[in-house]
């Protein structure tokens, strides 16, 4: 499925089912979920990258037991609006993992999540050595979030 803009998303979401939200890294893939009502993102889990397949696999898996009607890609944006290399693997990932499944993926601009999950964690007085273990799934939760809420604005000031 092509990339689909969040502004669908409402659309092909139905009652109970979940969004998923991925950090891709180089090494890991930060893996959240939503609640059913799609208002809490929840980080998950982080997946060691191994080969595309083998990574998709373990994501899909997951998208199937959590009950996953969409994907919210992370997009490294650059502080400027352009996009580099990291941008385009996640461009990338996105078609390839849309050959392997009908969800619809949304790519999400992610600009500083890490950052704000790092900032996150560090208030929770999390020790460094489990921030570096779970950093991938806390910045997942931050994108989900940012498109969570979106959603949230989209469906209030829609038509009454």
């Amino acid at each position: 499925m092509p990339v689909t803009p969040i502004e669908e998303i409402a659309e092909i979401v139905k009652p109970g089912q979940r969004l998923a939200g991925l950090d891709l890294g180089t090494k890991t893939i930060g893996l959240a979920v939503s609640d059913g009502a799609l208002s809490m993102a929840h980080p998950r889990t982080v997946i060691r990258r191994k080969k595309f397949t083998a990574d998709a696999t373990q994501l899909l898996e997951a998208f199937q037991r959590e009950n996953v009607a969409a994907i919210i890609l992370g997009l490294p944006v650059n502080m400027d609006g352009s996009e580099g290399p990291r941008a385009q693997a996640s461009r990338a990932f996105a078609r390839n993992l849309g050959t392997l499944t009908p969800l619809p993926i949304v790519l999400w601009d992610e600009r500083l999540s890490t950052v704000a999950a790092e900032r996150s964690l560090i208030g929770m007085d999390v020790s460094r050595a489990k921030r570096s273990e779970v950093i991938d799934a806390e910045a997942a939760a931050f994108i989900l979030q940012g498109a969570l809420d979106r959603l949230r604005m989209l469906s209030s000031s829609g038509p009454k």
